[in-house]
């Protein structure tokens, strides 16, 4: 699968990338074979789930700019959750 086709995937759809990580182990890996981190974080915050696991898998350090993808990726995520609700309390 060529790079920027998983790059465009990951940005529409990191639900559908956790599933294609929890089989394929690279979730397992990330977080110590626990299933209820990867759970919630599939509920709540998808896209930061979905770097953090990469980022373990590949042996990338957490600091740095590894640590500014996380925390991007968790404001892409709280974002997609804030934007919902002030759409939701516009329309009231």
């Amino acid at each position: 699968m060529p790079c920027c086709l998983l790059l465009a995937l990951l940005l529409l759809s990191p639900r559908i990338i956790l599933v294609f990580m929890f089989f394929t182990g690279y979730l397992g890996h990330a977080f110590h074979h626990h299933l209820l981190i990867p759970l919630l974080g599939f509920i709540f915050l998808p896209l930061t789930t979905v770097v953090y696991a990469w980022e373990v898998n590949n042996g990338r350090p957490l600091e740095g700019l590894n640590l500014v993808f996380i925390i991007i990726a968790v404001v892409i995520d709280l974002g997609a959750h804030g934007g919902g609700a002030s759409r939701k309390w516009r329309n009231n």
